[in-house]
């Protein structure tokens, strides 16, 4: 009864009190066409994506954008031909100038993917841009996207503008897991606070961010966040923090075309970064677990046992968490375009989502740190975590 009041008493809370993180209507703030259009250069890293690249780059490279703007894709060490594929795509398709580069295997203290956009800002800056459009190679973007983003900066004044690609929500497991995703990291970092200027909330989406030059240069991002796995939060918190304006927001026409059709991909894509998200620290994971026990599974329980034990107390005080944490879940169901039968089975998915936390750390401490694209970034020392 106790637990099943205190999930509720956190439900409320949630509701609101945390920025109303469930609400999806935070898109592109209001904007207008500049009087001049701001030079744009278009980072793509990319490692081992020929299975996507025909989806996504062919959306960058006819981008309707008034200014000048071009791509550059960093191919980071494929094996499957991601280069060669881009420079056929680009001679099938034409549009935006397109460069191709490597920048060979990354220096210790370096993660790949960080590596590769350093590489290709360097490249871009002897364009002299005024923005740096960084997206990842599985992202498509509609004809507009780079307009839009532009003008949002540009009349805005931000110094960072990022937009959550919507994920793929096809098979079985990507609807249970995917739009649970994107609810728990707006729970996390609820994007109304995120623009507010003196708010600490800071955080972007790496797959969707447009970045002033000189707001990066400033926050001396890419080196300053080199050895960050999550790297679109640490980037949004290093430009925040060197007193750039920054905006995230959910996207309308920027989509990600990588499929993850399988339970055990999801759960490597979660579970890669889940501890570093706690800072490796074995109290933060203890607490999370609770956390996540008391807020999203305690409801159903308490429903069903209160039902079965005839206490009508727990039963009600448990429904009422579990309709108000069902509630919550709606709008993002909603904007994925899922059947809303989904949102009562949210704690099955939070169920998941805490044994991959979990799993997260058991590898962390085995040794095998975060992996991804065949590359492992080793446990960091005590000093760096």
């Amino acid at each position: 009864m106790w637990t099943a009041v205190a999930s509720l008493a956190a439900w409320l809370w949630l509701l609101l009190c945390q920025g109303f993180f469930w609400r999806t209507d935070v898109r592109l703030p209001a904007r207008g066409e500049p009087d001049t259009w701001p030079s744009v250069c278009v980072v793509v890293p990319a490692r081992d994506e020929a299975a996507v690249l025909p989806e996504s780059l062919p959306s960058l490279l006819r981008q309707d954008y008034p200014g000048h703007a071009e791509v550059f894709l960093v191919d980071d060490g494929s094996t499957d031909g991601t280069g060669e594929l881009a420079h056929d795509l680009a001679r099938r398709h034409g549009g935006l100038p397109l460069t191709v580069s490597s920048p060979g295997e990354p220096p210790p203290g370096w993660t790949g993917k960080l590596w590769a956009v350093r590489h290709g800002i360097e490249l871009a800056r002897a364009r002299g841009p005024e923005f740096l459009l960084l997206t990842d190679a599985d992202i498509a973007h509609g004809p507009d996207s780079l307009r839009e983003l532009a003008a949002a900066a540009r009349t805005g004044g931000f110094d960072l503008v990022s937009q959550m690609a919507r994920l793929r929500a096809e098979s079985v497991w990507e609807r249970l897991v995917v739009p649970a995703f994107v609810y728990f990291f707006a729970q996390l970092y609820p994007f109304r606070r995120i623009g507010v200027r003196g708010s600490r909330t800071a955080a972007a989406a790496g797959g969707c961010v447009l970045l002033r030059t000189d707001a990066a240069e400033r926050a001396g991002v890419p080196d300053s966040i080199r050895q960050a796995v999550i790297d679109d939060v640490a980037l949004a918190r290093a430009v925040k923090t060197s007193g750039g304006r920054i905006w995230l927001g959910l996207a309308e026409r920027v989509d990600s075309v990588r499929p993850y059709p399988r339970l055990y991909d999801l759960w490597r894509m979660v579970s890669r970064s889940a501890y570093a998200q706690l800072r490796h620290s074995p109290l933060l994971l203890l607490g999370t677990v609770i956390g996540l026990a008391v807020v999203y599974l305690v409801p159903p329980v308490a429903f069903a046992l209160g039902l079965a034990a005839g206490s009508t107390a727990a039963a009600v005080t448990g429904g009422l968490a579990w309709l108000l944490m069902t509630a919550t879940y709606v709008p993002m169901l909603r904007y994925y375009r899922q059947p809303l039968v989904l949102a009562p089975l949210l704690p099955f998915t939070a169920l998941l989502y805490l044994f991959m936390t979990v799993d997260s750390a058991v590898q962390h401490y085995r040794g095998r740190g975060s992996a991804w694209k065949g590359r492992t970034y080793a446990r960091p020392a005590p000093e760096q975590q």
